[in-house]
């Protein structure tokens, strides 16, 4: 009925509205405060606001360059690619995600591995990213991090991950979930072998593998307010039937809870790591051991761990 009908207050005059003469892509807007950040300024502060400091997400081949000395990454497992043997569908076919994740990411699967040096430091690399199919871990992605593992304990390196992840990918079922225990066991070898496993928590890191390698590392840091946790706030409220406290779940507070060892800025991720691989390996005596699973005893071990974040963090 007519009277029902909105009619405009105003109505725009010819030509008003100018064109904008700001070329698309200059800025950027800050996820968390959405301030117009100059694109190239983001940049060069590695993703990371300059005024509210949020640490925004970053691609696995971004990460690399943030951390690897230039022209030292030696990339292995790249042909490795994830195969549909379930015939999952629902909104969308498993394959067809797939497709789209290698079309944004120009990646295979959620996760890139291999060999570099860190200050000159030889480490194996696995790094998380969340842009294909929210970094899940399928069994590609879980393979990786099992033969950046095994590939650590033949040469005798450490190992770092770096992880983005909502977690176990559902669309592969028991074969996602079997990447846990997989995962979980190399930890274990690495342990026994007394070669230093780092894990680095970026946003988010949750569910199957904050439950499984992300959680095992000798040492573990995370990003400034970046999600850790397992399940979701409001699935633990509903479980548990109370309100989680303020800023549960973030970084900061599972720090403060025991669980996480630093919190470090992204700009000053790279040199940390370093001294951690310098003070847990590379100066250590107990490099220089003969591999056939001679781990430190618990306490040793435990004490040389806390010297060495401690002088990571003073440096």
């Amino acid at each position: 009925m007519p009277w029902f009908e909105k009619k405009p207050k105003f109505s725009s005059l010819p030509g008003a509205v100018r064109p904008s003469n700001v070329p698309e892509g200059l800025y950027e807007k800050c996820p968390d405060c959405y301030s117009m950040i100059y694109r190239k300024e983001f940049e060069e502060n590695l993703h990371v606001c300059p005024k509210c400091h949020y640490h925004a997400r970053v691609s696995a081949r971004e990460r690399i360059v943030m951390l690897v000395d230039p022209g030292t990454f030696q990339e292995d497992n790249s042909h490795l690619s994830p195969v549909d043997k379930l015939q999952f569908e629902a909104k969308k076919k498993y394959s067809k995600q797939i497709e789209e994740g290698r079309k944004k990411t120009g990646q295979l699967d959620a996760i890139v591995s291999g060999i570099g040096k860190i200050h000159g430091k030889t480490a194996s690399l696995a790094i998380m990213d969340f842009t294909f199919l929210g970094g899940s871990m399928g069994s590609v992605v879980g393979e990786k991090v099992t033969r950046a593992m095994e590939r650590a304990l033949a040469e005798r390196i450490p190992v770092i991950t770096v992880t983005a992840t909502g977690g176990a990918r559902m669309m592969e079922s028991i074969l996602s979930l079997m990447q846990m225990a997989k995962t979980s066991a190399l930890c274990a070898e690495l342990d026994r072998a007394g070669i230093p496993f780092i894990s680095v928590l970026s946003d988010p890191s949750t569910a199957g593998v904050m439950a499984s390698f992300a959680a095992l590392g000798d040492v573990i840091i995370a990003e400034p307010r970046c999600l850790v946790g397992f399940a979701g706030r409001r699935v633990i409220e509903q479980t548990v039937r109370e309100h989680l406290p303020k800023g549960f779940q973030t970084a900061e507070f599972v720090q403060e809870h025991g669980f996480v060892d630093i919190v470090c800025e992204r700009r000053e991720l790279r040199g940390v790591l370093a001294r951690l691989l310098n003070h847990l390996w590379y100066a250590s005596p107990k490099r220089k051991s003969d591999g056939n699973g001679r781990s430190r005893a618990g306490s040793e071990r435990s004490s040389k761990k806390t010297q060495a974040v401690e002088q990571a963090v003073a440096q």
